[in-house]
């Protein structure tokens, strides 16, 4: 598991992720809905000049059939990085097998978990590259 130390990491654009996720924690902190973090995620990637895509809807594919089954991602940065977000009291393996899981049913590599219930944000990401 890569965390902390993916901001000064050589990929410009989870760098940039995750220095508007910090911005967005710094001005609200913890304890807010996971919905207000998204929100005012988006607006705060946007105002950077990034592609946000919200709440995307994630099929299954079985037996060669795409299924809706409810799935959706939260965010996807520039068609590329895929982000989960939290706001919980601590990230489970079952979070970190989340973003596996939605990285390998969307093709996507780069996915950042984001938990904002944290006194640093710094101690909430997660980065995983398939």
């Amino acid at each position: 598991m890569e965390t902390g130390s993916v901001i000064n990491g050589d990929d410009p654009l989870t760098a940039a992720i995750i220095g508007g996720a910090i911005e967005v924690h710094r001005a609200l902190g913890p304890g807010l809905l996971e919905s207000v973090y998204e929100e005012c995620l988006a607006h705060e990637l946007d105002e950077r000049g990034l592609k946000v895509q919200r709440q995307v809807p994630l099929p299954v594919v079985f037996k060669g059939k795409r299924l809706d089954c409810g799935y959706r991602i939260d965010m996807i940065v520039n068609d590329s990085v895929l982000l989960e977000l939290k706001a919980i009291e601590k990230v489970l393996p079952v979070h970190e097998a989340q973003l596996l899981s939605y990285l390998k049913l969307s093709g996507k590599k780069v996915g950042l978990l984001l938990n904002f219930h944290v006194a640093y944000l710094k101690d909430g990401i997660t980065r995983r590259i398939l």
